[in-house]
């Protein structure tokens, strides 16, 4: 039986969590200007790498003591730049609910082997920071990209801390509140909430985490491009824009068009707003549906970026199989790229909600979802 489609197609088909959807406004035209051919180190460059950061500063609103960075390899040299500088200097806490936080635990446990007591949750839940000693140094994701749940707040960290938090905000800046006051070193990349290229990463030091660098060496050696300090001084002109190495202009010009446009759309309440109500239509369709949910289990810790579904329909025997299937069917039909769960993550779609994502395709392809189920339930049972 051939089950009639929905017809309207969303005009923007691109919900990939990264690199993720870039602005509606934007045009390849807008980066002729770009200052390509040219040392970044020229004026020219300085100036372009400088807005970059004071643009960032703004929008988020990062206290004027906090240094931002721009450092090579996304936000994985971010986060591996901060931990093989700081951690080491007292017992840490390995947070994990999904696969990159779990990358970071294998990167403290087993390449940098500190002191280490690690505490995970299963995808659609998050650990119980009830239980987390904030006396140490306390490593997590904000928002867990390939499990679609986050922190709801940054109640649970206490002012008075005395470790150091290491917050991987990756696809939670520029559509999450996030309380600076609460977090020491927060990375992200340019590739999600905006939209912008990638291998580029944001480093963010609170002045706990730069007195830590300036007073701890740490026992491993640290490759250059990892080097935040020199004779014991932070090396300032990273938070300048002077980079560890060459960055591409042309996705530091792309970077700085988007920054724009999230001004244009409210800056970051509006980028927050757009964030939400995407992930809601999800949310909303999943209410109505007894065959579809969200992964995430409690509605305070959905994610409101990257939402992750499962498939709960008992007919499906073999879930990672139909979920592929759903897929590609949608991609076939041009109406949904990139959309599978993530390759560590349980079989299911997830579906970018960014603020980069029109609230009118989200809404459009939910009735090709539907129409994708039904298709692959009836081949099922032919």
């Amino acid at each position: 039986m051939t089950i009639e489609d929905p017809g309207a197609r969303p005009a923007n088909p691109r919900f990939s969590s990264g690199p993720c959807a870039k602005p509606p406004t934007f045009n390849v035209i807008q980066l002729a200007d770009a200052p390509l051919g040219r040392s970044h180190r020229a004026t020219v460059g300085k100036d372009r790498l400088k807005s970059a950061i004071d643009d960032t500063r703004e929008l988020l609103g990062v206290p004027d003591d906090y240094l931002i960075g721009i450092v090579p390899a996304s936000d994985t040299g971010a986060y591996e730049m901060a931990m093989w500088n700081l951690l080491g200097a007292r017992k840490a806490e390995m947070l994990a609910w999904e696969s990159f936080g779990a990358g970071w635990v294998t990167d403290a446990v087993k390449q940098l082997k500190i002191d280490a007591e690690v505490k995970t949750a299963e995808y659609g839940h998050i650990v119980d920071l009830g239980t987390v000693d904030f006396d140490n140094d306390v490593c997590f994701t904000w928002n867990g990209t390939t499990s679609g749940v986050r922190l709801p707040n940054g109640d649970a960290i206490p002012s008075g801390r005395a470790g150091l938090t290491l917050c991987d905000a990756t696809s939670a800046a520029f559509a999450q509140d996030l309380p600076w006051d609460k977090l020491d070193v927060t990375t992200f990349s340019w590739q999600k909430v905006l939209g912008g290229e990638g291998a580029h990463g944001m480093l963010i030091l609170s002045p706990r985490a730069v007195a830590r660098l300036e007073s701890y060496t740490p026992p491993w050696p640290l490759p250059k491009i990892f080097r935040l300090t020199k004779g014991g001084k932070i090396i300032a002109g990273i938070f300048e824009g002077a980079t560890i190495n060459t960055p591409s202009m042309l996705a530091v010009e792309d970077y700085l068009l988007a920054l724009d446009w999230a001004r244009s759309v409210g800056g970051l309440e509006g980028l927050m707003a757009r964030a939400d109500a995407n992930a809601a239509v999800i949310w909303d369709f999943c209410e109505t549906r007894d065959w579809i949910a969200n992964l995430a289990e409690e509605s305070a810790t959905r994610s409101n970026t990257s939402v992750c579904l499962k498939f709960t329909d008992p007919r499906i025997t073999d879930g990672a199989a139909f979920a592929k299937s759903i897929a590609k069917r949608l991609e076939s039909e041009g109406v949904a790229f990139d959309i599978g769960a993530y390759r560590d993550a349980p079989p299911g779609l997830r579906i970018w909600c960014g603020a980069t994502v029109e609230t009118a395709d989200i809404t459009a392809l939910m009735p090709w979802i539907e129409w994708a189920f039904e298709t692959e339930i009836a081949s099922l049972r032919a």
